[in-house]
C-alpha cells in the first residue's frame, strides 16, 4: 500500500487549504484512513480518521468544528478539509491506514510522505 499526501502549502492565519491522500496498492480501499501532525520535537498528533466505506468519522478535539474529513471511494482519496487555519497550525501532516491500534494512536502500517502546512500571522 503507498499514500500520496499532497495539498500543504503556505496560508493566513483564517485562511483554508484541502490536504488530499491517495492511497494505492491491494486492499488499500479497505483501511480506515487517518491525518496525523507534527512539529519538530513533539510527538504525532491525531486529528481525524475515516472508516473505510467514508461514512463514520471522529476527530480531535483541537480541530473539531474547524476540520472535515473525507472520502471519494471512485478516486480512492481521502481529504482534510482544514479551515479557519491558526498559526499553531503550521506543521508536517501525515495520512496513515490499516491501523493495528487504537484509532487515534499512531499505530498505523502505512504511512504518507507528509506535507507541510505554514500558517502565517
Amino acid at each position: 500500500v503507498q499514500l500520496q499526501a499532497s495539498g500543504g502549502g503556505l496560508v493566513q492565519a483564517g485562511g483554508s487549504l484541502r490536504l488530499s491522500c491517495r492511497a494505492s496498492g491491494r486492499a488499500s480501499a479497505l483501511y480506515p484512513v487517518a491525518w496525523f501532525r507534527q512539529v519538530s520535537g513533539k510527538e504525532r498528533e491525531f486529528l481525524a480518521t475515516i472508516n473505510w466505506s467514508g461514512t463514520s468519522t471522529n476527530y480531535a478535539d483541537s480541530v473539531k468544528g474547524r476540520f472535515s474529513i473525507s472520502k471519494d471511494n471512485a478516486k480512492n482519496t481521502v481529504y482534510l478539509q482544514m479551515n479557519n487555519l491558526k498559526p499553531e497550525d503550521t506543521a508536517v501532516y501525515y495520512c496513515a491506514a490499516d491501523n493495528y491500534g487504537a484509532a487515534t494512536s499512531p499505530d498505523y502500517r502505512y504511512w504518507g510522505q507528509g506535507t507541510l502546512v505554514t500558517v502565517s500571522s
